[in-house]
């Protein structure tokens, strides 16, 4: 019997691509031996690798049966590589081109969640087009501080300041609109952070809720920015510590969201539970499966494993559920 052919997509363009390596060195780590595994590393200009030697797309994706995306952020999370699998025909993780266009575009993926019902901090689109001080005035007249600045289509906290006086507004959009004229501003919402991963067709559930894991950054930090998330400082309790209520109803909103954008195969959302209820915040359609990401270790409460989801990411690609 021929061994499936599984090709790691990794790398890419991104302001991700450091993390995508690292998701992708876990993926070709944790896959079981019996897949014939190829490594297609992108670089940051764009140049495709197989194993290790330069060659172009279409030779890359010659003879494999299934693409694992272990890609981040921007062309590998926004429908771009998902557009260019489909055309040559190979089945691939995740989400599809649609969903994973929408989840990653933050302030599309907010209107989603609120026509689902959903509760999102309040928030609107500027675009800098009037010098820092006046798009400055001009938020400050919408909304009251502190203030949440996002870089509408960053993940891994990329591009996200907060600001919680005049002065601080100007220097937060000269560092946002570094990535993007368009930017995202919204609510700061005082609040414990929190994230929920879902994963269809897993333990004879159609959408399986892992369990929360509670997100408590370090002092210095506000919230899980870039370097709390990846300096191996912050705390992540899983199971979470909330009661009961507040854990059904986190799992019931990741599920929500998952649904809102048209997931597939995985998610993982982030949510603030504060005093005014539970907000989310964002979903992510390629959640980060490196040491430090989240979604392992509530894999690992609830008795499994990278190897076991490798397996069923997998075999819901090649069954195109």
């Amino acid at each position: 019997m021929n061994s499936i052919r599984v090709g790691v997509l990794r790398g890419g363009p991104s302001l991700e691509h450091e993390v995508s390596l690292k998701t992708g060195e876990s993926v070709l780590r944790n896959l079981p031996k019996y897949y014939s595994v190829k490594d297609i590393f992108i670089s940051k200009e764009g140049e495709w690798h197989l194993d290790g030697k330069p060659t172009d797309q279409e030779r890359s994706l010659r003879n494999i049966d299934v693409i694992f995306n272990a890609l981040h952020g921007e062309y590998g999370e926004d429908g771009k590589v998902q557009q260019l699998l489909e055309s040559f025909g190979v089945p691939y993780t995740g989400s599809g081109i649609m969903a994973s266009a929408l989840g990653m575009n933050k302030i599309l993926a907010r209107q989603a969640f609120k026509n689902a019902g959903l509760r999102v901090p309040f928030g609107f689109e500027i675009v800098l087009e009037n010098g820092l001080a006046e798009t400055a005035k001009d938020i400050f007249k919408k909304m009251p501080p502190p203030w949440v600045l996002k870089y509408p289509s960053g993940g891994s906290s990329v591009g996200v300041s907060i600001a919680r006086n005049f002065d601080d507004l100007e220097e937060a959009l000269e560092k946002v609109s570094s990535f993007s004229p368009k930017i995202l501003v919204e609510e700061y919402i005082s609040g414990k952070e929190a994230t929920c991963g879902v994963i269809d067709e897993f333990r004879n559930q159609k959408h399986y809720a892992l369990p929360i894991v509670e997100i408590i950054p370090p002092v210095q930090n506000e919230f899980f920015n870039y370097e709390a998330k990846y300096g191996g400082q912050t705390r992540e309790l899983c199971p979470a510590n909330f009661d009961m209520p507040t854990k059904r109803a986190i799992e019931a909103m990741a599920i929500t969201a998952h649904n809102a954008i048209g997931g597939r195969h995985y998610s993982r959302s982030d949510f603030i539970v504060s005093k005014r209820g539970i907000y989310i915040l964002e979903i992510n359609t390629l959640p980060g499966l490196t040491a430090e990401s989240l979604l392992p270790k509530a894999l690992n409460a609830v008795g499994s494993s990278h190897k076991e989801l490798l397996e069923h990411l997998i075999g819901l690609a090649l069954a195109k559920i």
